[in-house]
């Protein structure tokens, strides 16, 4: 009966009596969510009944099916890079389980294109209605193990099984590159990834992660913080929508206190803040009925449109003065840890968590008490600070044969010169000292991490077509994060450079040891060093294999290659 109650309100909301522009969602009971076929019929004939509204098919997915945009400008003028119209960018369906913003923005464009809702005059708004098409067509009821509805539902892996929201940087899905070409093309200054959350239970519809301020820069940071966060909460309190930051507790219970979610580039609002690009991620509760997650999905998107319509002059501005923070010889952070010294009391909304004994397993279990709803005051950890820092070079230098990291850097809009001649150049050289390996695929890859790199510079010998990318540049942020070895999502993190961890050439121990003693006579020095690391390392001394391979890598025979990272710092 509550259920029923609930869908009869939302149907008030909606409007449900637009007969010939209702969705599937409004059609059924509340409970269901609208096929693939669905929505690209349903974007057709808005874009055929209404100039405002624009379908665009773009590059193919993994799937083999076009992903589409759909853009609604109240001129009906698609200019996205009119500097006095903010450009807002909506993905849906990243995770095909989670479909909420599919059916939140069909009805949201359809009350655009009808004026049924305020019109943002100042606003495009721009929305790729289904992301991952090869897991929305998937489709069944019970990939979502704990989710409560709608009746039907995609799976998470695209076609090729790959997690879209942890492949922006390495970008092996044909998903991911078209994303970062629409990315490219609408240069959006908001930015918002729809989705549905699991993990604890508390009271609330509707949470949401906003771009990480202290990583995005002072400015972006601030601003969101201060101004345009807390105005987009307030919109949603004057339509009865309470809301929360993500809660971003696994193993403990959210009255303990949380952080602001830490995304790196690999997730969506992580790689778009490379780009200054104000980032939101919905997550609706899982547990909460379909009916009410599409609603408060519509309205986020509602309020953050309003202000974006009505702020599109000072978000442009704050946006350039952040990107200017960025420039060659300043100082780069990386590495982040949670700074316990910026800590917010936050109003939450919850239910008691105890533990009681499992009556499945032997052990005991956590279990939220929903007849004990709380309100109080938790600990909400808003800022991370970095651990370490770089001295941001003039360019990078990328080898032609390289040519795999070339056309990634092409995709993402990075700007280049190429040598027109064999050139010697004095670069900042980095060689690789240490780095752990997971023992288990993730993506596709067995990612490294703990990366330390040693650096010299040295005058090395360049070709005719090698590529120069300078860092002074709009990519400053992206060039970084993917060439600097040592930061987490680096192409180097992700196995992009795995021939050099490899040792090519080798020698057999027989032979090497007369060569050996020839290169001690011929270089006192070299046998002093190995004589006084004989005495201070007493596993050394133990191991006659280890110093033949010792001797063999302080000599001219050993390949320059081994370790050798490939990519090049210019420092002037």
């Amino acid at each position: 009966m509550k259920k029923l109650f609930t869908f009869l309100v939302l149907s008030s909301f909606f409007g449900f009596g637009q007969t010939k522009y209702q969705t599937f969602f409004e059609k059924g009971n509340g409970n269901q969510s609208a096929t693939y076929k669905e929505v690209i019929s349903f974007f057709q004939l808005l874009d055929r009944d209404f100039k405002t509204v624009k379908m665009q098919e773009m590059s193919t997915e993994d799937s083999g099916n076009p992903l589409h945009i759909v853009s609604y400008s109240a001129d009906g003028k698609f200019d996205y890079k009119n500097p006095n119209k903010s450009v807002v960018l909506v993905i849906n369906a990243i995770h095909a389980g989670e479909p909420d913003g599919v059916d939140a923005s069909m009805l949201l464009l359809r009350d655009l294109a009808t004026s049924k809702i305020s019109v943002p005059q100042n606003t495009i708004l721009v929305v790729v209605p289904v992301y991952n098409i090869g897991g929305l067509l998937n489709r069944n009821s019970t990939w979502r193990t704990n989710q409560n509805g709608p009746e039907e539902y995609g799976f998470r892996g695209n076609s090729r099984n790959y997690d879209l929201n942890r492949d922006m940087i390495k970008a092996d899905t044909k998903n991911t590159k078209a994303l970062i070409e629409i990315f490219h093309a609408v240069t959006p200054d908001v930015f918002i990834d729809n989705h549905v959350s699991n993990g604890a239970d508390y009271q609330y519809v509707l949470t949401f992660i906003q771009t990480e301020p202290s990583k995005i820069g002072k400015e972006l940071g601030d601003f969101m913080n201060k101004e345009m966060i807390p105005s987009i909460e307030n919109d949603l309190k004057s339509k009865n929508i309470e809301s929360a930051p993500y809660v971003n507790v696994w193993g403990s219970t959210p009255d303990k206190g949380f952080a602001q979610f830490n995304e790196s580039p690999r997730y969506t609002t992580g790689y778009t803040s490379l780009f200054n690009t104000i980032g939101y991620v919905v997550e609706t509760h899982m547990w909460k009925d379909y009916a009410s997650r599409v609603k408060v999905t519509y309205e986020f998107m509602v309020s953050t449109l309003k202000y974006a319509d009505s702020n599109v002059k000072t978000i442009k501005e704050i946006r350039k003065r952040n990107a200017d923070l960025f420039q060659p010889k300043k100082r780069y952070p990386y590495a982040w840890v949670i700074d316990s010294s910026k800590v917010q009391k936050r109003r939450f909304l919850g239910y008691e968590g105890k533990i009681k004994k499992s009556d499945v397993t032997t052990g005991n279990r956590l279990y939220y008490d929903r007849s004990q709803p709380f309100d109080k005051e938790i600990n909400f950890y808003t800022h991370y600070k970095p651990t370490k820092d770089i001295v941001i070079p003039d360019a990078y230098i990328v080898p032609k044969a390289w040519f795999n990291i070339v056309e990634l850097l092409k995709l993402n809009q990075c700007q280049y010169k190429v040598l027109k001649k064999d050139s010697v150049i004095e670069v900042e050289s980095y060689r690789i000292v240490d780095y752990k390996t997971s023992s288990q695929a993730y993506e596709g890859h067995y990612l490294h991490r703990n990366t330390v790199v040693s650096s010299t510079k040295e005058k090395i010998q360049f070709f005719k077509g090698d590529y120069i990318f300078p860092t002074n540049q709009p990519a400053i942020k992206y060039l970084l994060e993917v060439l600097e070895p040592e930061m987490v999502d680096s192409f180097f993190n992700w196995n992009f450079f795995d021939t050099i961890l490899q040792q090519k050439e080798g020698y057999s121990d027989y032979l090497f040891e007369d060569l050996a003693a020839k290169l001690f006579q011929e270089n006192p020095e070299l046998k002093k060093q190995f004589e006084e690391k004989l005495k201070r390392d007493p596993e050394f001394l133990k191991n006659p294999p280890a110093q033949l391979d010792w001797i063999h890598k302080n000599s001219v025979y050993y390949e320059k290659a081994h370790l050798q990272y490939p990519i090049y710092r210019i420092v002037n």
